[in-house]
């Protein structure tokens, strides 16, 4: 599964692509029907990458990737709008190792709303290095996808002079 580009910004429904880099944040592509672009800034936008999110575990933190691993395969999703009794036995089969104090009915719903979206995608069949290999063809070599989502550099403005202010004399 491939979700490197895939974001998730707050405010916003849904999910997203990332499609490039400027210097104050990300150009932005709803993967619904509509394909609505967004330049989500990052002074006042909080983005999330699918591919690092994880849930609270009881050890340790369980990855998204692998909650949606599990989610393939299982035979009985439940609807995002079901009760928190349902969805919390879902997510027992899911990660089983999740804390249950921790991860509440809305991340669970979150989840499933992620994944109803994603299933269909052909990025969510792909292995996480982009290059799926079609049965029947020689595989070729490729270079590897450079992530879209780097770290932003801080860069320094130089400052502005200070203009002189005019002063009359008393006489």
């Amino acid at each position: 599964m491939n979700l490197l580009g895939i974001v998730a910004v707050s405010g916003k429904p849904g999910l997203w692509k990332a499609l490039a880099q400027n210097k104050t944040g990300y150009i932005l592509e709803s993967l619904d029907e509509h394909k609505t672009k967004l330049v989500a800034n990052l002074s006042t936008a909080k983005i999330a990458a699918l591919h690092e999110i994880t849930l609270f575990g009881l050890e340790e933190d369980i990855k998204l990737v692998d909650v949606f691993e599990r989610m393939k395969n299982a035979a009985n999703i439940p609807d995002a709008k079901a009760d928190g009794k349902k969805l919390r036995e879902f997510f027992r089969e899911v990660a089983p190792d999740h804390d249950e104090e921790k991860v509440y009915a809305s991340d669970m719903k979150k989840v499933i709303v992620w994944y109803q979206a994603l299933k269909d995608l052909p990025i969510f069949n792909e292995d996480e290095t982009g290059a799926a290999a079609v049965e029947g063809d020689a595989p070729v070599a490729e270079e590897p996808a450079k992530p879209v989502l780097e770290p932003v550099k801080a860069e320094a403005t130089p400052a502005k002079p200070k203009a002189k202010k005019a002063t009359a004399k008393k006489a």
